[in-house]
């Protein structure tokens, strides 16, 4: 029985690692004004690509195949996150709490495939699952300590004229 959650939640993590990579692709793209977060998202972006490559290797050791129509939806609804930001004038900051609260969705999952997996019995699963964890929880760190900055500067370039603040 756990390892049948185990394979549906993989294949979960594996959906949401692939709307993580829209979602932080379009971000990045769409960052001009902000060097400092640009260059964090494109960073984790780095990340999430390889931790994508990894959930692959960790289901193939299994015998697990990736959901195409999870990884689907998954950049479905990252692209709907995008392009919702797109319209509005303070998209740097729905970005950038989009992406907190995101991370810890993440956190969450991998905590609960952490379990999963060594209940049942895959300890190299759960390796790679916490090695992943440990860089969500960096992420979301790294958020966290920036999110005032951020919203200074945001709130900076707003009240000037001659700059932009959106993006």
């Amino acid at each position: 029985m756990e390892t049948k959650y185990l394979e549906n939640w993989l294949r979960d993590a594996h959906a949401m690692e692939k709307q993580a990579e829209e979602m932080l692709e379009k971000q990045a793209e769409r960052l001009v004004d902000y060097p400092e977060l640009k260059a964090r998202i494109e960073q984790h972006l780095n990340e999430t690509r390889h931790q994508s490559d990894r959930l692959e290797q960790a289901m193939a050791g299994l015998d697990i195949d990736t959901s195409a129509l999870k990884d689907l939806g998954g950049k479905i609804t990252a692209f709907g996150q995008a392009l919702g930001g797109m319209m509005m004038g303070d998209e740097v900051m729905k970005g950038s709490i989009a992406c907190y609260a995101f991370e810890h969705f993440e956190i969450a999952n991998y905590k609960a495939l952490i379990q999963a997996a060594e209940s049942a019995g895959h300890t190299g699963v759960a390796q790679v699952c916490k090695e992943i964890l440990q860089e969500e929880i960096a992420m979301a760190d790294w958020l966290a300590d920036h999110l005032e900055s951020t919203t200074t500067q945001f709130l900076h370039r707003a009240d000037d004229d001659d700059q932009r603040a959106k993006r």
